[in-house]
């Protein structure tokens, strides 16, 4: 893992890319709730012809706790990432928290993005107590309900117990902030606000962040692209990540402009 020393925190990421393509803006990953770098499928972090780098929020992977309680300061650690990298223009791509996590930033910061990627995201995300309350009162049951959520029926076990080996690698307290995070997160009132290509991806069986969620952004969110994907869950990027990918890079070549010698 390379890391970066930001203030009192470090923060673990990987960059991938070779060959990047003149003029093709750079590809930040964030992940979501008790997730890591790895959430992202390599069909992602080695996409063709562009600089990827994908963050451990704090708390997470690689990078030392604490976690943080709110998606806007997790917005102001992606702040200070790009800014360490000196990423001055660039796509942003999140899921699920990391997708409210990408909201937030562009809210904010829309000058600095080429465009944003929102996977099984929502201007609003609700959270089950089962999932908030129960990632401290009984973490086993908390991170089984969650892998049961996060899928679709097609997914094999194996893929699910690998998932929920590494949800249980968390501390309980940054899983909780985490949900906390994304219970308090609201900005259905601004996103309409977002003048940037956006484009938006859920699983058609998403039971975490239905694709009802999806579809508003893209009612609210002009020029918004949606696709909703067959034969997956909330974990879309895991069960289908050649679409996700082919999505992604679809994305990308659009928004690259090769200099003019």
């Amino acid at each position: 893992m390379e890391t970066i020393v930001i203030g009192n925190r470090t923060l673990a990421y990987r960059s991938y890319g070779r060959h990047v393509a003149p003029g093709r803006p750079p590809l930040v990953l964030v992940h979501g709730a008790g997730g890591n770098h790895l959430v992202w499928p390599p069909q992602v972090r080695y996409l063709e012809h562009t600089a990827v780098y994908a963050l451990d929020l704090p708390g997470h992977g690689e990078s030392p706790p604490p976690g943080c309680a709110t998606v806007a300061a997790y917005s102001e650690i992606v702040r200070d990432f790009v800014d360490a990298l000196e990423l001055p223009w660039f796509v942003l791509a999140g899921h699920s928290l990391g997708g409210a996590i990408a909201l937030d930033f562009a809210l904010a910061y829309a000058y600095r993005l080429a465009g944003i990627v929102l996977i099984g995201a929502g201007a609003r995300m609700k959270v089950s107590p089962t999932f908030l309350e129960g990632t401290l009162t009984d973490f086993a049951n908390a991170t089984a309900q969650m892998v049961e959520y996060s899928y679709h029926t097609t997914t094999s076990e194996a893929e699910k117990q690998r998932y929920l080996r590494a949800l249980r690698e968390n501390d309980p307290e940054t899983l909780y902030g985490d949900f906390l995070a994304a219970a308090n997160f609201d900005v259905r009132d601004r996103v309409e606000s977002l003048q940037i290509p956006t484009l938006i991806l859920c699983g058609r069986h998403d039971r975490m962040t239905p694709p009802t969620l999806s579809e508003m952004l893209h009612a609210r969110i002009a020029g918004s692209r949606l696709h909703l994907i067959e034969d997956a869950g909330h974990n879309v990027l895991l069960e289908q990540p050649a679409t996700v990918a082919t999505y992604l890079g679809c994305f990308l070549d659009e928004l690259t402009t090769p200099d003019v010698p």
